[in-house]
């Protein structure tokens, strides 16, 4: 029983922990759970062939104290699967209602055809890239330091060279070449950590020219690439300001509602309850 009861508490400690370490999966907990259940099932048949469950030979009445076990193993499995299957809704209504925003997009934006529309990425598929840095909501601007805000990831040099060198265009005020260089780097560098900070400053360059709705779907990318970023609450505070102003004002009250859900406390979310006043959402 010590062998076992050792073997439970060392199974446990993952999904206890699991808070903590964001890199194990329920898949991973689940594959655990099931090795722990095949051990634990393997050792009380053992214990009831040889007697030792009854005769005292492992501790009193073992089997009571097995039966308990096992009772809190399918307890933890079930919960597992539980949470995995809400996981699994809130994913597929969130990539779901960016593609419903995307196409809403695409039938305001001139020269888009929504029939040419590929599939919505997966809702935060790219869960691997490190975080951006966040830029400034008033003037665009990024901090200086790029380098100590990206999660410590490692930046190839010219990819760290394109990105200054479209900030500094987006600087110099020439938006049109800056909306340009931040689509060239997305496009090169396809999940880097830099890239959702690239979609929401692409966004600035072309709200400046006044072309509120490829402006509108920058933000998306931006939010789309990280959802739980640190870019991620400004980016979806300017993708609902920018439906309100293409006049899609049912999704904007939607998608600015859920700045302050995501987001509670924070600055985008203070700005979204204004805007929502503004918009006149119910």
């Amino acid at each position: 029983m010590r062998r076992l009861g050792l073997a439970v508490a060392l199974c446990l400690l993952p999904v206890l922990g699991h808070a903590q370490d964001r890199a194990q999966t329920l898949a991973d907990i689940r594959a655990e759970l099931s090795a722990l259940a095949a051990e634990f099932n393997a050792l009380k048949a053992e214990l009831v062939s040889t007697g030792a469950a009854t005769s005292g030979a492992a501790g009193g009445d073992a089997l009571t104290r097995m039966d308990t076990i096992e009772a809190t193993l399918a307890r933890l499995t079930a919960r597992t699967e539980e949470v995995e299957l809400k996981l699994n809704r809130v994913v597929s209504d969130g990539t779901n209602r960016i593609g419903d925003i995307e196409y809403r997009l695409c039938e305001v934006t001139e020269g888009c055809d929504p029939a040419t529309l590929g599939a919505t990425p997966t809702l935060g598929g790219d869960a691997g890239a490190a975080s951006a840095p966040v830029a400034d909501a008033g003037t665009g601007a990024a901090p200086a330091a790029a380098a100590d805000t990206t999660g410590g990831a490692e930046l190839a040099v010219s990819e760290q060279e394109d990105f200054d060198r479209a900030k500094e265009v987006l600087g110099q005020g020439d938006f049109p070449r800056a909306a340009e260089l931040f689509a060239t780097y997305a496009q090169s560098y396809p999940g880097g950590p830099l890239v959702p900070e690239a979609h929401y400053l692409r966004g600035e360059a072309l709200t400046k020219q006044g072309d509120t709705a490829n402006a509108a779907r920058s933000y998306l990318d931006a939010f789309s690439a990280k959802p739980d970023g640190p870019i991620a609450p400004d980016a979806l505070l300017k993708l609902g300001e920018g439906l309100g102003a293409l006049g899609q004002v049912p999704e904007a009250c939607v998608t600015l509602k859920e700045v302050g859900t995501r987001f509670p406390g924070s600055m985008a979310a203070t700005q979204a309850t204004v805007a929502i006043q503004g918009f006149g959402c119910q």
